[in-house]
């Protein structure tokens, strides 16, 4: 309570001393103006924590100023005060957005509660001014970490997108690549940035869970519903809505989404009325979804629908020039976390990251510096820090001498370039388990998903397939 400052605004001096006096016995600093000129002259040379208003004044009304100062410091809490009581003066106080309403004569051990709940208001209001600032500052900082070719097409098309009125997007990619954060960027790099960013993961729930997500729920509508929810989507009216991993959402909700999308409008679970809402949509998926639509597991007209701008995250293994720009990123960021002072990466470790074939892409990347961090205290990471895997340089070496082993015999490394000895490992795996890819693919140790993408990559993918 020390030091919390009021302004106390009322024309009769009286008033305003007693007020004052009981305050300052209290602890509080207090100011005082007599009308609703000095009053803002006094609001723009100081900060002022509680306003107590009266509700006439000789040069305004309360509820005027009252206005005024819910939209030029909106953080700041200010109570009514009338001679007059009436029910309508004080509702329309508050409507006006007064936190509370005392008549005169003032009950001063009642001005003393309200005034600590307006002030508890007041920091309440002030923090989360703060905090909002935070993540702006660090949301619109958002940004996509490359100087590789492939990045830089990434790049071009997220101002591009950003900067438009596009209201669907559609970010293709493994797992690990980014999507996320692209999503971000292209939020916080667009007129949308003061509105909410909004996300859903679509596997991460049952399809009547997600529903109730997207559109919100009347009270009542089922069991669980106590009251009214609204949805991600009524949440993030003017801004963006992230659905990640949007192949996996069931084709019952696929025809919601995709009605959403023509109509703009949705109707809350158990709900009977329209509520229209313009939000920006970015899907995001690790799965191939023209597949996924060939074997009817997604619906053509919402693919096509969210593909009016597509654009393809490549992986790691595609970008590795990015590699120490990343490194160097992910080593300032876990040594402000962490409290350390790695500073860099040797050249020798430096070579085998960059060798490595990073099937967990940037998350991989993510948690290896993370990882060494937490468990190792020194200046430098060093290649005794690799796990065993990246000390073996790429992983498709490896199983390619696995495959030597097994009698096809190694090819020699210095005659063959990264991508040549990527694609013969794949081939020979293949081969090995009569092209069955889930067995190819443990073999290799890598997922079936980044099997296919380079067998797709290296044109190894039956197209009817």
């Amino acid at each position: 309570m020390a030091n919390e400052r009021v302004l106390i605004v009322d024309d009769e001096k009286l008033i305003r001393w007693a007020l004052k006096a009981h305050l300052q016995e209290n602890g509080y600093s207090v100011g005082e103006a007599e009308d609703g000129r000095a009053a803002f002259a006094l609001l723009g040379q100081e900060d002022w924590d509680l306003l107590l208003l009266d509700l006439r004044l000789p040069d305004t009304t309360g509820l005027d100023l009252l206005r005024r100062v819910h939209q030029e410091s909106p953080e700041v809490s200010v109570v009514m005060m009338t001679a007059y009581g009436t029910v309508e003066g004080a509702v329309q106080a508050m409507k006006s957005g007064a936190f509370d309403y005392l008549t005169k004569p003032v009950n001063l051990d009642e001005l003393l509660v309200v005034a600590e709940r307006a002030l508890e208001t007041t920091s309440l209001r002030r923090e989360v001014r703060r905090l909002q600032t935070e993540q702006r500052e660090v949301n619109g900082s958002v940004q996509v970490i490359g100087r590789s070719r492939a990045m830089g097409d990434v790049l071009d098309l997220v101002r591009k997108v950003g900067a438009s009125q596009a209201t669907t997007v559609l970010l293709e990619g493994e797992s690990g690549t980014g999507k996320n954060v692209v999503a971000k960027a292209i939020h916080y790099g667009s007129p949308r940035a003061e509105r909410p960013f909004v996300t859903i993961t679509c596997s991460a729930l049952t399809e009547t869970l997600l529903e109730s997500e997207l559109f919100g729920h009347e009270r009542g509508a089922f069991t669980e519903a106590k009251m009214q929810k609204k949805g991600l989507l009524e949440i993030a009216d003017g801004g963006t809505a992230f659905l990640d991993e949007i192949g996996e959402m069931g084709m019952a909700m696929q025809s919601k989404l995709l009605r959403f999308l023509e109509e703009k409008t949705f109707k809350r679970v158990g709900g009977t009325r329209d509520i229209e809402v313009e939000v920006r949509i970015v899907a995001a998926t690790n799965r191939d979804l023209e597949r996924a639509v060939r074997e009817g597991r997604f619906r053509e007209d919402l693919y096509y629908r969210l593909k009016v701008i597509p654009i393809r995250l490549p992986p790691l293994r595609e970008r590795r020039e990015d590699i120490p720009l990343l490194l160097q990123h992910f080593l300032d960021h876990f040594n402000r976390e962490l409290r350390k002072n790695t500073t860099s990466v040797s050249p020798r470790a430096l070579e085998r990251l960059q060798a490595y074939a990073w099937p967990g892409n940037i998350r991989e990347l993510r948690n290896f510096v993370e990882r060494v961090m937490i468990l190792e205290d020194k200046e430098s990471i060093d290649i005794g820090d690799l796990p065993r895997g990246m000390r073996q340089s790429e992983s498709v070496a490896a199983a390619q001498a696995a495959a030597g082993e097994r009698g096809h015999g190694a090819v020699p490394v210095g005659l063959l370039t990264l991508e040549q000895m990527e694609k013969q490992a794949i081939e020979r795996a293949l081969d090995k388990v009569g092209h069955n890819q889930v067995r190819a693919a443990k073999l290799l140790g890598i997922s079936r998903d980044t099997l296919r993408y380079r067998m797709k990559k290296f044109g190894l993918l039956d197209p009817r397939h």
